[in-house]
């Protein structure tokens, strides 16, 4: 038989092992039940909580269950207390899929460990955080599919969903099912974007008709008028020349005359700019030679004079080139009222109609080549249906070669769990199309007896029961289903003897891969904990915070002669009890 010391060091191993694995780490639990204030420091493999009848064990499950979004009943508040309140500190993976979904609302992840709270007043309202964080309490149950899986008589059963199911199923069969199931998932992503594009080219034939049509026009139109790029600027500035063509002239011509003279004015007077000029430019080049700034004013007024001659050329040669041409106005007005047509309708200038016209001939191409796209994406998609039917045929073959072996390995922990006849099924049946996972719709049913049939499982079996069913599918599934945390309530209810040594067994196995928290009152179960704690009422009836203690192996072979016996210091109790933790630690 191990002694006090070498069970211990299998307690050390296995708190090593787990050192960076999920688990919750710890739980306080205020004004629940008859609990005032209890701490759980729980330890990573099996624990179990035991206690007098009375003495709060259920409200442990209670607590949990409120910590992971479990429905709030304000009837559980301790009397007098104004709320009840549970926080549990939880390690993470960091960089994992919760410790993203954390960080993605806000909350702190510190150094992989996770603080979850959740209170409820005696009203009823409820309120919740995470990671520091207040979040609605559908938030807690969302991450708690991958934090936890709660089984009591009154909790949601994670393996009653139907997804979870096949999920599981699928991860029970392994290998033989990643191959195709990768294959398949392939296909049916783009059987889903070939059927979109199929389904959009055909409901939508009369709105892209008439798209091509309007198309059509438009592009006919532009050709038509066929514009240039910055033709409209040019034609607005020649419009207004010829549209002014005797005022441009006549102030042409006044400028001339202002700067050279008439000549046609026999008068003899000088009142042209360049005589004035000449004559200024004449009375300072007298006396230039006497003062050097005046000198510089006289070569000024040389270069005022030639930049003046200049200028009256032009002017000259402007009004020489001035014509009033009415027809070629009405031509570049004609012009002009055709670009402004298409601009109004197609852009801000003729470079955007072109810029349209560019892209509205592509556009119309593949319009046009809709019936020849369509010809293809339905070859396409009937060739991806074929492929989706073989492989969906494969796939289906593996699952209900993988849904014959758990089914009977179910069924055979069922018979070491003091349910013999009962028998678990697993049923697939077709759906109406194709899914993501291919066309497999799962569920587990149970036959309570042989002439029974089977039903689904919260129709199968009792709520003892049904706790049973759950730890043999968990038993069968461990490794499978990557839930780290498993609580059980009442799995052991109506059972005793050598099936309650088969429930300890199996809870023990499946925390060889897993945390498992038990609630129990059968010694047997116990015995296999790696960590036991015991729930002790105060004299006045209370769970204070000293009030859940870890037992030592002493204190082990105590509580467990308690719950054989009724008597703690009974000798036959405590020789019973050494024989089951001795029994528990040789098959661990």
């Amino acid at each position: 038989m191990p002694t006090s010391t070498e069970a211990g060091a299998t307690i050390d191993a296995v708190r090593r092992e787990w050192a960076v694995r999920p688990r919750v780490e710890e739980v306080r639990i205020q004004g629940l039940g008859v609990i005032d204030e209890a701490v759980l420091e729980l330890s990573p493999g099996f624990n179990v909580v035991t206690g007098e009848t009375g003495a709060g064990k259920t409200m442990v499950v209670t607590g949990l269950g409120l910590l992971f979004g479990g429905r709030a009943d304000p009837s559980r508040i301790r009397p007098g207390a104004e709320r009840a309140s549970v926080e549990g500190t939880l390690v993470i993976e960091t960089g994992g899929r919760v410790s993203q979904q954390v960080e993605d609302i806000g909350g702190e992840v510190d150094d992989g460990e996770l603080i979850i709270s959740r209170t409820v007043s005696a009203e009823g309202r409820s309120r919740a955080w995470l990671g520091g964080r207040t979040v609605p309490v559908g938030t807690l149950t969302y991450l708690a599919d991958d934090l936890v899986a709660v089984h009591g008589q009154m909790d949601q059963q994670r393996l009653l969903q139907p997804a979870r199911q096949r999920a599981s199923l699928d991860r029970y069969a392994g290998e033989e099912l990643i191959k195709p199931l990768r294959a398949y998932s392939q296909a049916y992503k783009r059987h889903k974007q070939v059927a979109a594009l199929l389904e959009e080219l055909t409901t939508r034939a009369r709105e892209r008709a008439q798209e091509a049509d309007l198309l059509r026009f438009g592009l006919e139109e532009i050709e038509r008028v066929d514009p240039k790029a910055g033709e409209d600027v040019e034609l607005r500035a020649e419009e207004e020349r010829l549209s002014h063509a005797d005022a441009l002239r006549t102030a042409a011509t006044t400028a001339h005359t202002a700067l050279l003279g008439d000549p046609m004015d026999s008068s003899g007077g000088n009142h042209d700019v360049i005589s004035l000029l000449g004559e200024a430019r004449s009375a300072v080049e007298a006396v230039r030679d006497f003062d050097a700034q005046l000198a510089g004013v006289a070569d000024r007024l040389a270069e005022a004079g030639y930049l003046i001659s200049d200028v009256a050329t032009d002017l000259a040669a402007y009004a020489e080139s001035i014509d009033a041409d009415p027809a070629r106005l009405a031509a570049v007005q004609e012009r002009r009222a055709a670009l402004t047509g298409l601009i109004r309708k197609y852009a801000e200038d003729s470079a955007g109609v072109l810029a349209w016209a560019q892209q509205s001939a592509q556009r119309l191409s593949e319009l046009e080549g809709d019936d020849e796209r369509i010809e293809e994406l339905t070859r396409e998609h009937d060739e991806l249906t074929a492929r989706l039917t073989e492989l969906a045929a494969e796939l289906t073959g593996v699952r209900e070669a993988a849904a014959e072996r758990f089914g009977q390995a179910v069924t055979q922990e069922l018979t070491a769990l003091a349910m013999p006849h009962a028998r678990v099924v697993v049923q697939l049946t077709r759906a109406d199309d194709f899914g993501p996972e291919g066309v497999d719709e799962v569920e587990l049913r149970m036959a309570a007896h042989p002439a029974a049939p089977p039903l689904p499982l919260n129709k199968g079996a009792s709520g003892g029961e049904l706790s049973r069913v759950m730890l043999a599918i968990e038993v069968v599934f461990a490794g499978a289903d990557p839930v780290p945390t498993f609580v059980f309530d009442e799995v052991d209810a109506g059972v005793g003897g050598k099936a309650a040594v088969e429930i300890g067994r199996r809870l023990a196995r499946l925390a060889r891969t897993a945390q498992v928290i038990v609630v129990t009152h059968l010694p047997q179960v116990a015995a296999f904990a790696d960590q036991h704690l015991v729930v002790e009422k105060a004299s006045d009836g209370s769970v204070v915070r000293s009030g859940v203690v870890a037992l030592n192996h002493e204190g082990r072979v105590r509580e467990l002669s308690r719950m054989l016996a009724g008597l703690e210091d009974s000798e036959l109790g405590r020789a019973h009890a050494e024989e089951l933790l001795g029994l528990a630690a040789a098959d661990g």
